[in-house]
Formats: C-alpha cells, structure tokens, sequence
C-alpha cells in the first residue's frame, strides 16, 4: 500500500475542507434565519444534522468493527466523542496520526503506518461521500427557497412601485410560484445531467448561455446605476441569473422576449436528455436516472404551463381598465430610480 506525502498533503486539506462545509452550513442557516425564512433555515440545519448523525452511526460502527479485544476504556471515548457528533473529526485525527508516521516518522514502522493510514483515508472519504449525497436532499429546500424568494422580490417590487397592481393571493401568486418553481427543478437537474456526462460541455453551455445574458442585457442598454463601470458589472450578473430563469431586463413588453427564452430552454433541456442518452455515462444507466429525466421534462411542462396560465388569465394588467404602452407588470415608472430600473421577473 502506498501513502505518499501528498496524501498527508491531501489529509489536511479534507480537515480545512470539513470545516468550511460545517462553516458554510452554519451560514446559510444564519442567512435564512436573519431574512425571517425560518423553515429554510430549519431544514438546512435538520438535513445537515441528520446526514451528520448517519455518518456518526457508521464510523461508531466501523470502529466496533474494528475492535480489538482489551480496549474497553478506549471504545467508551470513542463512543463519547460520537455521541458529541465529532467522531468525523477523530477520524481525521487517526489519519493525520497513521499519515504522519507513514510519510515523515523514519524511526516506526512505516509499512505498517501506511496500511492503517490508508485504511483511515478510505473511511473518511466513503463517511465524506455518504454526507454529500444525504445532504444533497436539501437541494429540493434550496430550489424552493429560490423559488419563493423570486416571487416574494416580485410582489415587494410591484408593491413599492407607484401605479403598479401586485399579485392578487390565491390562484394568481399560486400560479406565478408554480411557473418559478417547476422551471427551475427542470433546468437544474438538466444542468446536473450535463455536469455528469461532461464537465467541460457543462462548463461552455454555462459560459454561453451567461454571455448571452450579458450581450442581452448591454443590447436593452440598462441604465440601473450612474457610472459605466457599475453598470457593466451589473449587466454581468443579470447574465448569470438568466442562466437560470427569465427576468425583464429593460421593463419593455415580455411576450416575445419571454417566449424565445423558453423555446431555448426547452431546446437546450431535450439536447442534454439526448446527449445524456447518446454518451450512456455510469449514472445514464440506473433507473433513478430514466425517472427523473420523466420528471424534468413534466416539471418543465408544468411551468410553462403555469406561465401561460398566470399570463393568460392572473396578469395584473388584464385587471386594469386602461392598459399602458409597456408592460406594467415589468415596466417602468416615469421616475427612473435606481428600484424601478432593476430587473424584473
């Protein structure tokens, strides 16, 4: 067995990277807990505690596993340290431990320290792995929050903005949330397809698509901030939220805008199914994947049908009794403030 220094290198940086992914889990709660999104906040914190007590069970049970008889005393600890969710931490500990031995101590038996830092590494990244995929449930809680948050910025902007009708509760703020919603479940699992076919097709279709965000919002000629250099960089992250849905740019009319939009989506949606089906990858071949494939292209039907529902029939305009040259659910105030030129979903 082989345990180079650059595994021990590699050791460390899982330590530093087990950290941060606790830090980055505490923030986001903190983040949702401070903007009042309470159940977001909640349900971060309880998948996140739950794929941790998971991981703590298995390694709990890896080290009874790994029991050698007269260390009675030691198991007791062991099982303290679990029960205080940081068996993770411990292992690291044994590894950096076995690592060390194995890479710098020349006085020990180094072949001996390899096998049981090996042995170590091949723990930790099989618990690691475990954490990632329960964890990654709480995409469903982000896409919804994403969600929810696009369609609460709606009705705040519409309600700040003078002669501007908000979305009525009930069917109409249903079907506006329906339509955000849906359409981003079906794009980000697209995307992820396209991430496990080819990383690199990924990362240009991404880059292209941001570009063209970006050659879109310059050629409406923006004008929400006061020097160019702002603006500019203003127009670059408008084209990385067109990546993943619509918003109104300039406040002009959005039928035609909004319909070639979504004629690309559904293009680009179907072209990854079909790449996915053509290059067969690992993933492309289990059951789980043919049902959620059903799943993204349903969820995009269901949110451009939601879409032509809120327009066709909830649109705040088809309430007005006289209707304006722009659209006013995304147009503009004679006032050009900086909150009435921002983009508008």
């Amino acid at each position: 067995m082989s345990f180079t220094k650059w595994n021990f290198i590699m050791t460390i940086i899982g330590i530093v990277s087990f950290l941060f992914d606790i830090g980055v889990d505490l923030w986001i709660s903190f983040k949702y807990f401070q903007q009042e999104l309470y159940l977001f906040g909640l349900l971060t914190i309880f998948f996140a505690f739950l794929s941790t007590l998971i991981v703590q069970a298995f390694s709990y049970t890896w080290f009874k596993d790994d029991f050698v008889e007269g260390s009675d005393e030691s198991m007791k600890c062991i099982l303290v340290i679990h029960l205080f969710l940081a068996g993770t931490l411990l292992r690291y500990w044994y590894a950096v431990k076995h690592g060390y031995r194995a890479t710098y101590d020349q006085a020990r038996d180094r072949e001996n320290a390899k096998k049981k830092a090996v042995f170590d590494m091949t723990d930790l990244s099989m618990l690691r792995c475990f954490k990632t995929y329960l964890e990654n449930i709480s995409i469903v809680a982000s896409i919804v929050s994403i969600s929810w948050s696009t369609v609460d910025y709606q009705t705040s902007l519409r309600k700040s903005l003078p002669g501007q009708k908000g979305i009525s509760v009930g069917l109409p703020l249903l079907s506006y949330t329906f339509y955000k919603f849906f359409t981003l479940t079906s794009w980000i699992v697209s995307i992820v397809f396209l991430l496990t076919c080819n990383i690199y097709i990924f990362a240009g279709l991404v880059t292209l698509l941001a570009v063209a965000g970006f050659c879109w919002a310059w050629k409406q000629d923006t004008d929400f901030c006061k020097t160019k250099r702002m603006e500019s960089l203003y127009r670059a992250v408008v084209g990385i939220i067109l990546v993943f849905t619509f918003f109104n740019v300039k406040g002009s009319k959005t039928r035609i805008p909004i319909s070639v939009y979504y004629s690309v989506r559904c293009f680009f949606t179907s072209g990854i199914l079909t790449l996915c089906f053509f290059l067969r990858p690992a993933f492309a071949r289990t059951f789980i994947f043919a049902v959620l494939s059903i799943a993204t292209v349903v969820t995009l039907g269901l949110g451009i049908l939601s879409l032509i529902l809120y327009y066709a029939c909830f649109h705040p305009t088809l309430h007005c009794l006289i209707h304006p040259k722009e659209d006013t659910v995304d147009g503009i105030w004679e006032d050009q403030s900086r909150l009435t030129n921002f983009i508008m979903p």
